[in-house]
C-alpha cells in the first residue's frame, strides 16, 4: 500500500493527512497556530511555530510507505528569507491590511500597465507589491537582507528540501506574475523595486521540487529522499478535496474568512474576483474571499454573547424569519476583499428597532455573510458563469441554521461533503499525482462522501430577496462616509 502525506498551514492550525491509494485517510493530526495583530489591521504568525507543528504532526503519523509529501497554505502571505534561508521577521497574513497607502500609489503608478489583464487581478491589500513598498519604507533593515520572497506553504516545501521555489498560484495571487508571458512582470517587480532575483523558480502543484533532506529527516521522522511536490493554496487545495473538477462546481467555504470558488476552463479575469490555477491542469478557479465570515460570528459571540455557545445562538435566530424582519448586516469587519476590493469598508447593522432581539441580530450576521456569497454569484453570472452545483464545507457546515441559511440566499441545493481531510488532504492527493500513486485526477472522487443535501426553504425566496436589494444598496451609499472616516 502507498501512502500520501499532505500537511496545510492554516491561519488557525497546522494539519496533517496521510491517504492511501484505495481512497482512504489512515491518519490525521493538528497542531494550533496563533494569529497575531501587534497593530490595527496587521495579520501576522510565527513561521517557526509552524515548523514546530509540522515537526510534531509527522512524528505522530504514519510515515512507512509513505512516496511523497504536499504542502498548502495562505495564500499569498509573504515570508522574507535571508541568505541562509532563515526568515528575518513573522509572516505577513494575506488578509493584513498595513500597506493601504502603498496599495493606492502602486494601482496609480501602475494605471496604464494593464495590471488586471496581465496579472488576473488588480493592486489590492492582497498583493505583494505594496507589501514591499511597505517594508521598504518602515522596515529596511529587513528589506536589505531580504534574499528570498515566498509564501507559507513554499516555506515548509524549503524547510522540507532545502530548495526554494513557489507554487504556482502564490505567483498568480501574488500581483507579480504575467500570465501572458508565464513570468514575473519586469515591469511591476521594478515599480516596487523588487530585484527578480529575489522570486523563486515557478512549479505547478505535483511538480516535485526536492527530496526530504537528512537534517529535515531527523527533525520531522519522515524518510530522507521522500519527494516533496510544490503544494497548492489552501482554498485551491480544500476546493480539489471537496470534488471541485467540472465546470460550474461551486464551493463555498464558512471558515475565519469566507471563501467562494467555481470551476472554469477559462481564465475568468475580473476586478472583482481573484484567479488561480486549479489543481487539474488546463481548469481555473475563479474565487472570492470575504475578509470576515466566521471571525465575524466569532466577535459576535465573544462581544454580544458572551457565555452563550454557538448552538444557542443558532436556536435563537432560528426562530427570527428569514429576512431578520428588516435587519440587514454589512460584514466588512476588516475592511472587505472581493468583490468591492475596499480596505476602508467598516461592518454596519441597518434598520434596528427595539422589536429586534439577539436572536434577529445573530440571524442577519449569518444572511449578511450569505449575501456576500450571493454578491460573487451576481458577478460570476454577469460574467457568464453559472453555478452547476452548489458545495459547502469548513468549521461553519457544522450549524444547520448557517448551512440552510446560505442555500435560502443562494437559492440553490446544497450539498455537504462528510468531513475529511481538507486542504490537507488535496496537497496529499498532488503528492499522490507527483510521485505516480494516482494516475488521474478524477481518483479524487474516491474520497468524497455527500453526506446531506440542503434545499432552500420554501416561501424564504421574497423576505431574502428584499433584504439582500437592501444589501447591495448599503455599500454604495456609505462608500464616500467610509473613505472619509478612514482619513481621521
Amino acid at each position: 500500500m502507498s501512502l500520501a502525506l499532505g500537511i496545510d498551514i492554516g491561519t488557525t492550525a497546522t494539519k496533517g493527512v496521510v491517504i492511501d491509494d484505495g481512497g482512504g485517510i489512515v491518519g490525521q493530526a493538528q497542531r494550533r497556530s496563533d494569529l497575531r495583530s501587534p497593530h490595527p489591521g496587521w495579520a501576522e504568525e510565527d513561521t517557526g511555530q509552524w515548523w514546530d507543528n509540522v515537526c510534531s504532526i509527522a512524528s505522530e503519523l504514519p510515515t512507512d510507505g509513505i512516496c511523497a509529501v504536499g504542502v498548502s497554505g495562505m495564500v499569498p502571505c509573504v515570508i522574507n528569507l535571508d541568505e541562509h534561508g532563515e526568515a528575518l521577521r513573522p509572516s505577513i497574513q494575506q488578509n493584513d491590511a498595513r500597506a493601504v497607502a502603498e496599495v493606492r500609489e502602486l494601482a496609480e503608478e501602475l494605471r496604464d500597465a494593464r495590471i488586471l489583464e496581465r496579472t488576473g487581478s488588480p493592486i489590492t491589500q492582497q498583493s505583494i507589491a505594496p507589501v514591499a513598498r511597505w517594508l521598504q519604507r518602515h522596515e529596511p533593515d529587513v528589506w536589505d537582507r531580504t534574499r528570498t520572497l515566498l509564501g507559507s506553504y513554499d516555506l515548509i516545501a524549503h524547510r522540507l528540501t532545502g530548495e526554494r521555489a513557489v507554487e504556482s498560484n502564490w505567483a498568480l495571487e501574488s500581483g507579480l506574475y504575467d500570465l501572458e508571458t508565464s513570468a514575473w512582470a519586469p515591469d511591476v517587480c521594478a515599480a516596487a523595486d523588487i530585484d527578480p532575483a529575489r522570486l523563486p523558480p515557478v512549479r505547478r502543484s505535483s511538480d516535485v521540487v526536492g527530496e526530504v533532506t537528512p537534517a529535515a529527516a531527523a527533525a520531522t521522522g519522515l524518510p530522507a529522499g521522500t519527494p516533496v511536490v510544490a503544494g497548492s493554496a489552501d482554498h485551491v487545495a480544500s476546493a480539489f478535496a471537496a470534488g471541485l473538477r467540472d465546470d460550474g462546481d461551486l464551493l463555498v467555504k464558512l471558515g475565519g474568512a469566507g471563501d467562494i470558488l467555481i470551476t472554469t476552463s477559462e481564465a475568468l479575469v475580473d476586478d472583482r474576483l481573484y484567479l488561480d490555477f486549479h489543481l487539474v491542469p488546463g481548469k481555473f478557479l475563479p474565487n472570492g474571499c470575504m475578509a470576515a465570515s466566521g471571525s465575524l460570528i466569532r466577535w459576535f459571540n465573544e462581544q454580544l454573547a458572551a457565555g452563550t455557545t454557538l448552538a444557542e445562538l443558532d436556536a435563537e435566530a432560528a426562530a427570527v424569519p428569514a429576512g431578520s424582519d428588516g435587519l440587514v448586516v454589512l460584514p466588512y469587519m476588516l475592511g472587505e476583499k472581493t468583490p468591492i476590493n475596499d480596505p476602508d469598508a467598516r461592518g454596519v447593522f441597518f434598520g434596528l428597532h427595539l422589536g429586534h432581539t439577539r436572536g434577529h441580530l445573530f440571524r442577519a450576521v449569518l444572511e449578511g455573510i450569505a449575501f456576500g456569497f450571493r454578491h460573487h454569484v451576481d458577478v460570476l453570472r454577469t460574467r457568464g458563469q453559472e453555478p452547476r452545483r452548489l458545495r459547502v464545507t469548513n468549521g461553519g457546515a457544522r450549524s444547520a441554521l448557517w448551512k440552510q441559511v446560505t442555500a435560502d440566499v443562494l437559492g440553490l441545493p446544497l450539498e455537504v461533503p462528510r468531513e475529511a481531510g481538507g486542504s490537507a488532504l488535496g496537497a496529499a492527493f498532488a503528492a499522490g499525482m507527483g510521485c505516480g500513486m494516482f494516475g488521474d485526477w478524477a481518483e479524487i472522487d474516491r474520497f468524497v462522501d455527500i453526506a446531506q443535501v440542503i434545499e432552500p426553504s420554501p416561501g424564504a425566496r421574497g423576505a431574502i430577496d428584499a433584504s439582500y436589494a437592501t444589501f447591495r444598496a448599503l455599500y454604495p451609499a456609505l462608500k464616500p462616509i467610509f473613505a472619509e472616516a478612514a482619513t481621521r
